[in-house]
């Protein structure tokens, strides 16, 4: 298992579960001493995993890449996120196949799981093996099985989700089944490596579609004076022809608001238009400005300066249950509010502390702290950004002044929404 993130660590530990021996391989050393140590963000069930098999015969954790030559399939689960400008950050995946390839060894079966444009896997893995002297199909076996890990998510475990693969050829496709099969409640084999990457694109670009239209929903909602949740609601109770999704601060994360933009990059350079799917993830991520004007118009409401006015924001993980703050809204929201000079903080038990968007190292001011016991303070306005399960928010109804970007709290006095 080539990177213990949130797709390798999970995906390694249930195919230990499933008898398999593994080998974990991450170039973090403080990643590695985190899972010995038990010190890791996974659901209940993975946890009970890890307890059962760290430290123990079957299951080993290093940061030699040499020890890939060991093994009989190899799965690349490293991350795959976006620069600022929203271009592909390629490095991680190109390094893990560089180095991936550079090991292999004949008969192995090697999976990227990382999501990426089409083409990934025949770039990265096929032509530099076959380069080396391996044939794809022959001497080794390479396919594509895009991760489909829902963090924080109990209710979606990834041992009953269908895993997609495609092979580069029929057999291909059926050692990498044949590996993935004991963590998915089952396998959907497609054509080939492009069908299975393109496969992951969809999924994700059609959720950013659905979220950039869900909160304009929202906005059209509150001129004219609806609630929205309330019509989200009603259109559910279709049975067919509609899927609910809910308005929310922005789209965070790995996946939303960074795989489309693999679709997109790379249909720019082949000159080919998707007005749809770029005006969604303009929109999502002019979000996170949307949701600062609302709470700065908030505050002018009630004669409230913003200049030193004192904000806290609830939750500044990209969604409810993770420990991981990768492209969240919150951070672009406490930078803006900064920048508008309101003094802000946060509270989220999950994140210990943060840095906001464009701080210099060291600068003052740019490093905030979770607030442990927010109850005890006066604020201006509460900003609910995410609530995490069982997090208690029955302080909320002693706050002056509630901006719900949740959509999702209804009983809350001095509510208003984004």
């Amino acid at each position: 298992m080539v990177g213990l993130g949130y797709v390798g660590l999970p995906t390694a530990l249930a195919l230990r579960a499933a008898g398999r021996s593994v080998i974990g391989l991450d170039t973090s050393a403080a990643r590695l001493d985190a899972i010995r140590a038990g010190r890791v963000d996974l659901l209940p069930a993975d946890r009970e995993r890890l307890r059962a098999h760290a430290g123990r015969p079957g299951f080993e954790l290093t940061g030699d890449p040499d020890r890939l030559r060991a093994a009989d399939a190899v799965l690349v689960c490293v991350p795959t996120p976006v620069d600022e400008h929203r271009v592909p950050d390629l490095r991680a995946v190109r390094s893990a196949c560089a180095t991936v390839v550079a090991r292999a060894v004949p008969g192995q079966t090697l999976i990227l799981a990382s999501t990426s444009y089409v083409g990934t896997t025949r770039e990265l893995l096929a032509d530099p093996l076959a380069a080396r002297g391996l044939r794809p199909g022959l001497d080794v076996f390479v396919a594509c099985a895009p991760e489909r890990i829902d963090p924080g998510r109990a209710a979606h475990p990834q041992t009953e989700t269908p895993r997609v693969v495609g092979g580069l050829g029929p057999e291909a496709g059926r050692r990498a089944a044949e590996v993935l099969a004991p963590t998915a409640a089952g396998v959907h084999r497609v054509g080939s490596p492009e069908a299975a990457e393109m496969t992951k694109l969809l999924e994700n670009t059609f959720r950013a579609v659905n979220i950039a239209l869900a909160n304009e929903v929202a906005t059209a909602c509150g001129d004219l004076g609806l609630e929205v949740m309330e019509v989200v609601r009603a259109a559910a109770t279709k049975r067919f022809g509609f899927q609910s999704f809910v308005p929310g601060p922005g789209a965070g994360g790995h996946c939303i608001p960074c795989d489309p933009h693999y679709l997109l990059w790379q249909l720019r350079a082949r000159r080919v238009a998707t007005p749809l799917i770029d005006a969604a993830m303009t929109a999502l991520d002019a979000r996170p400005r949307t949701v600062v004007r609302r709470a700065l118009d908030v505050l002018a409401e009630r004669g409230v300066p913003r200049r030193g006015a004192h904000v806290l924001v609830v939750g500044v993980a990209y969604k409810p249950g993770v420990a991981d703050v990768r492209e969240s809204p919150a951070l672009d929201i406490l930078a803006d509010l900064a920048a508008a000079g309101v003094a802000v903080s946060y509270t989220d038990p999950l994140i210990p502390s943060l840095t906001l968007p464009g701080a210099a190292p060291g600068e003052a001011g740019r490093r905030l702290r979770h607030v442990p016991h927010p109850a005890t303070h006066a604020w201006d306005l509460v900003l609910v950004h995410v609530a995490h399960p069982d997090q208690d928010l029955s302080w909320l109804a002693d706050q002056v002044l509630v901006l719900d970007a949740t959509y999702r709290l209804d009983d809350v006095k001095h509510r208003a929404v984004v």
